[in-house]
C-alpha cells in the first residue's frame, strides 16, 4: 500500500486531536502519554514504572477510552494463576444432559491490556504473558487461540524495591517495546490534578479513533522511510551497548550485559512512530535519539560496580549518544 504526504499529514492531526483529547483528562505526564501512543502506533508493548499513586493506571485506562478500544484490567497479586489471565476450560452440561467443556476467555482477550503492579505477582503468572505478547495467541489445554487485533499490553510496575515486589525476568523485559518513567507531578499540576478530581465537574472523553484505524496508522508507521545512514546510526548506538566490543569506557566498566537485535527493532519501530505523528514519511536522527532512552534503560544491565557506583541506565544511554555520531561506528 502506498501513503501520500497528504496522508501522513493527516493522520498527524488525527493523533494530535488524540493528544489532546488525553490531556483533558490527564495532567502532565507529556512523555508518558507521548510514548504510549507511540507504542500503540508501533504495535508493541509499555512498560510504566512510578510509585504508587502517580496515575499509570489512569493514563491506560484513558488512553483505551479515546481510542475506543476493548480494555481490561488484570490486578497482579502474589496468589494470582496464569488461568486468571488466559481462562480455562469449564465443564458446560447441555439440553441433552450431556456435558462438554466450554473455553471461557480470560481478561487477555482484549484489545487492550492493562496488567497493573506486575512486579506484584510470582514468576510463573508473570510468564504467563510471554506467548500473548510474543505470538500474539494463547494457548490454553494445547488449544492455540488467536488474539484479535490490535493488541496491547500496557503494564505498570512500582520500583523493585518495594517491598512485595519480584523483579521481571530479563526475557519478559525484552518483550516491552519501551520502559516510559512516571514522575512525580510539579506544584502546578498539582493543584490541576485535584481541581479536575475532587470538584463536582465530570469529564467526558470523546472516541477519537477506533481499532480500524489504529490498524492502518500501524500500516503506514511500517511504510515510514529510514535512510541507509539512520539504520546505520542506530546500529551504532545499539552496538555501543554492548561491553566487550564497546571503545566507551564507562560502557565496558559498568554494564554487564547490552542490547540485542530487539533493542534495534524497538528501536527503529518507535523512531518511525515519532515521525508519523510529526506528519513525516521518513526517520530522522532527532527520532532516534529521542526513543532511545525508553527503548534501552530496561536492556541495559549493570554489573556490580555500576550498582554500586550508583549508574543508571539513563546515564549511560545519554553518554552513548553524545559520542556515537552520524556516519561514524563507535
Amino acid at each position: 500500500m502506498t501513503f501520500t504526504t497528504e496522508d501522513y499529514m493527516n493522520m498527524s492531526k488525527r493523533l494530535d486531536d488524540v493528544r489532546t483529547e488525553i490531556g483533558q483528562f490527564i495532567v502532565g505526564q507529556k512523555e508518558a502519554v507521548e510514548f504510549s501512543i507511540y507504542c500503540v502506533l508501533a504495535d508493541g508493548h509499555a512498560l510504566l514504572e512510578g510509585l504508587p499513586g502517580l496515575g499509570k493506571t489512569m493514563l491506560i485506562r484513558t488512553v483505551s477510552e479515546v481510542l475506543d478500544l476493548s480494555f481490561s484490567r488484570i490486578q497482579f497479586t502474589p496468589d494470582l494463576m496464569p488461568s486468571d489471565i488466559t481462562g480455562t476450560s469449564m465443564i458446560e452440561r447441555l439440553e441433552n444432559g450431556k456435558q462438554q467443556f466450554t473455553f471461557q476467555k480470560g481478561p487477555i482477550f482484549s484489545q487492550m491490556v492493562l496488567a497493573d503492579e506486575i512486579n506484584r505477582a510470582t514468576p510463573k503468572t508473570q510468564s504467563a504473558l510471554l506467548e500473548a505478547m510474543g505470538e500474539k495467541t494463547v494457548t490454553v489445554l494445547g488449544e492455540t487461540k488467536q488474539l484479535d487485533p490490535p493488541f496491547f499490553v500496557l503494564a505498570t510496575q512500582n520500583p523493585i524495591e518495594m517491598e512485595g515486589t519480584y523483579p521481571l525476568p530479563e526475557a519478559q523485559m525484552d518483550r516491552f517495546l519501551c520502559k516510559i518513567l512516571v514522575s512525580y507531578p510539579s506544584k502546578a499540576e498539582l493543584m490541576e490534578i485535584t481541581k479536575r478530581t475532587t470538584g463536582g465537574q465530570t469529564i467526558q472523553l470523546n472516541k477519537i479513533m477506533n481499532a480500524e484505524e489504529i490498524v492502518h496508522a500501524q500500516q503506514m508507521v511500517k511504510e515510514v522511510l529510514i535512510a541507509d545512514d539512520m539504520l546505520e546510526y542506530a546500529v551504532n548506538i545499539i552496538a555501543a551497548t554492548h561491553p566487550e566490543e564497546a571503545s566507551i569506557p564507562e560502557i565496558a566498566q559498568y554494564i554487564q550485559y547490552g542490547s540485542g537485535p530487539r533493542g534495534l527493532q524497538s528501536l527503529i519501530k518507535l523512531a518511525k512512530a515519532r515521525a508519523l505523528v510529526a506528519g513525516r514519511y521518513h526517520v530522522s536522527i532527532a527520532d532516534i535519539k529521542t526513543v532511545a532512552k525508553p527503548v534501552l534503560r530496561h536492556r541495559l544491565l549493570l554489573n556490580y560496580e555500576g550498582e554500586a557506583e550508583g549508574k543508571t541506565a539513563d546515564e549511560l544511554v545519554d553518554l552513548i549518544l553524545q559520542t556515537v555520531k552520524q556516519g561514524q561506528a563507535v
